[in-house]
């Protein structure tokens, strides 16, 4: 195996014996997307090592120019591989690959060379594709699989919707999280008794989770809203932000992430899009056009679940938020989280979650773009939107990222107590006046 692109498959005999190792990326999402592989029989695990060994291995086998996602990702897997935890002769790695126009398409290949030079270059690697790209006759995303992945991706969506609502209001602090959890399990149980996929069983066990979390006793104060947006990997993993949400829960915020299915309809509806502008395979349009179709049905399922127990803010559908875009970039801008980006600044807008942060690696074109490049167009649009661009990079201090944020909030809490301010000062007013009387 001396040749430079020689990679080791992932063999049917692999299957029953080897561990799989997967970045984590989001939590939720993820510690239920593992609970699925496990019932398909691969003995898949979601790494959740951080701290400094994790950069110092990307930064030791990834060039510095390569993305921040990437350094992560490959510097968290061979963390784990220098560990000690695992048989590096019965262990493989999975990571997802775009086969885009972002470099996040080239991550497979930075690993294996990463692999070679760490002397693991008999780790079998697998890529997670909706392409083709590469096959392995030991790993095979099966229907039954698939549409129970899209379930996941559903559940893990609406519980960070709700948890995120809850969080910060709820009375008994943890209360929401333990909530989380327990439907982590769950959710699981379900899917190993079939009543956790399928559009009819979605809106079930959506409402049952919805009806559980609106049980929580809150106190609703009035807090700074903020939303998340960004490079996939930065917007959704602590590892990539320095754990960002976390910092907003302690400066009392509530927090709008958004939705991991809305990026998935993105990527798809893109081929449909494709054939507007280009041309090229009215068969493949209208096959993208189908599957969005579906996913649209799955995304009303849980948006309804949260409708039907009240107090919780609702996220458009995804095809509106493709319409609100217009104006501010074209849908032909698609290399990364393209033109999705601005639509969610906008989406998060008209929720009430003006005030913005955008997460994106440092020297990510795709996210300059379409994430700093379209402040200025939301803002026109827009005036009262409070913005502010975070670049992640092993060489950015967490301390500084931290304080724009903090001057971010500082502007949003002055509009929170302008009303308070202003009544204060009538009142004030109105008592010389009568005192003048």
């Amino acid at each position: 195996m001396s040749r430079k692109y020689d990679r080791i498959e992932f063999t049917k005999e692999m299957k029953n014996e080897y561990t799989i190792l997967c970045p984590d990326m989001a939590p939720i999402h993820f510690g239920i997307l593992e609970k699925i592989f496990r019932l398909h029989g691969y003995n898949l695990v979601v790494l959740k090592n951080e701290g400094s060994s994790v950069v110092d291995e990307g930064l030791r086998m990834v060039h510095n120019d390569t993305c921040y996602p990437a350094l992560l990702v490959i510097g968290q897997m061979l963390d784990a591989l220098n560990s000690g935890n695992y048989d590096t002769d019965k262990v493989a790695l999975m990571i997802t690959q775009t086969g885009g126009g972002c470099r996040a398409s080239n991550y497979i290949y930075l690993l294996r060379k990463a692999l070679k030079k760490s002397g693991y270059e008999n780790v079998p690697v697998i890529s997670l594709n909706a392409g083709g790209l590469e096959k392995n006759s030991g790993f095979k995303i099966t229907y039954k699989m698939l549409m129970q992945l899209v379930a996941a991706v559903a559940y893990g969506d609406l519980l960070m919707l709700l948890n995120n609502q809850v969080k910060p209001y709820e009375i008994n602090k943890g209360q929401s999280q333990e909530l989380v959890n327990t439907w982590i399990d769950e959710i699981g149980n379900r899917f190993e008794k079939n009543d956790a996929w399928g559009l009819k069983n979605i809106q079930n066990v959506s409402k049952e989770i919805a009806q559980s979390f609106s049980k929580i006793p809150v106190n609703r104060t009035n807090k700074v809203k903020v939303g998340i947006v960004g490079e996939i990997y930065v917007k959704f993993s602590s590892l990539g932000n320095n754990r960002l949400e976390e910092f907003l829960h302690e400066e009392d915020c509530e927090i709008m992430v958004p939705s991991l299915m809305g990026f998935l309809m993105y990527c798809v509806e893109n081929g449909v899009i494709d054939y507007s502008l280009y041309g090229g395979s009215w068969l493949k349009s209208k096959t993208m056009s189908f599957i969005n179709g579906y996913l649209s049905k799955v995304e009303e399922a849980t948006s309804e679940a949260v409708r039907s127990v009240g107090n919780f803010v609702v996220p458009s559908p995804f095809m509106h938020t493709k319409e609100i875009v217009d104006g501010i970039v074209g849908l032909g801008c698609k290399m990364g989280e393209g033109w999705l980006l601005p639509a969610e600044m906008v989406e998060l807008i008209n929720l009430g979650y003006e005030n913005i942060v955008v997460a994106q690696p440092f020297g990510c074109l795709p996210n300059h773009i379409v994430g700093k490049g379209v402040i200025s167009n939301i803002k026109k649009k827009y005036p009262n939107a409070n913005i502010v661009p975070i670049d992640y990079d092993p060489s950015a201090t967490k301390v500084n990222q931290e304080n724009r944020i903090k001057l971010m909030l500082s502007v949003a809490k002055e509009k929170i107590n302008e009303p308070e301010i202003k009544e204060s000062m009538n009142f004030e007013k109105s008592k010389e006046l009568i005192l003048q009387k």
